[in-house]
């Protein structure tokens, strides 16, 4: 199959040495997102209104700060808090009533508006809408490249979110004896996996007890952030 744009990140991820290939998917996605929020596109009036309505979620919060544009995140921060201050001076009153004891009380609107804005994350969404289209392509590649199948079942396999995530998301592109195809080798991958892990953390383990202190590390010295990456999809260097 000639290999299209949407293919080339899906091809690359899988291509790459390591514990999950969606991780490196999802992390590469999310790294570009970051760099496009904090380029030049934060001064776009389309995009800053984008920003103001929905802010960010803790977790991108964070890294928008660590990647040093202050000067970009500050205008962000402003016109953000414009847009939140414009719509609470709308939504919350003046006088505050106790409730009744014999009514049920209705939600409060600004309340709600607060909600929304707190479990909302421009970011995420970017991220989100990307990454779903690197789901789809997946399975597009595994019954459409046969290249594409080798490197699938050539892989380390998958942090167990992700696992599951291709899993559950198989019955939605596949079918027949792709389909069977498809979930015989991602168990199977999966399974493995865990295996070759648990025996890597093992030896690590081992590796403390002073009998062992001449013996080599075989593949186990970076266990722990493999293991955290296969069990808890976070990446650590």
């Amino acid at each position: 199959m000639k290999e299209a744009l949407y293919t080339i990140p899906v091809n690359d991820a899988f291509a790459e040495v390591c514990e999950c290939p969606v991780c490196k998917m999802y992390a590469d996605i999310e790294k570009d997102v970051i760099e496009f929020t904090m380029g030049p596109s934060y001064m776009e009036d389309d995009i800053r209104a984008e920003t103001d309505k929905t802010g960010f979620c803790a977790n991108h919060i964070k890294k928008l700060y660590v990647h040093q544009n202050r000067l970009g995140l500050g205008l962000i921060f402003n016109t953000h808090l414009e847009y939140t201050i414009k719509h609470m001076n709308k939504l919350m009153p003046k006088d505050i009533k106790a409730p009744s004891m014999f009514k049920k009380k209705a939600p409060d609107s600004w309340v709600e508006f607060l909600e929304k804005l707190e479990g909302s994350c421009y970011v995420c969404n970017k991220v989100n809408k990307t990454f779903d289209r690197y789901i789809a392509t997946i399975f597009h590649m595994y019954t459409n490249d046969s290249d594409f199948v080798s490197l699938f079942e050539k892989s380390k396999g998958f942090c167990t979110e992700h696992y599951l995530l291709l899993y559950k998301s198989a019955a939605n592109y596949l079918s027949g004896r792709r389909y069977e195809e498809f979930m015989s080798s991602l168990n199977k991958i999966y399974a493995n996996s865990l295996k070759v892990m648990q025996e890597d953390v093992e030896w690590f383990t081992d590796k403390f007890d002073y009998r062992n202190a001449d013996a080599p590390w075989k593949n186990s010295k970076d266990a722990l952030p493999r293991c955290i990456q296969k069990t808890n999809s976070v990446m650590v260097e």
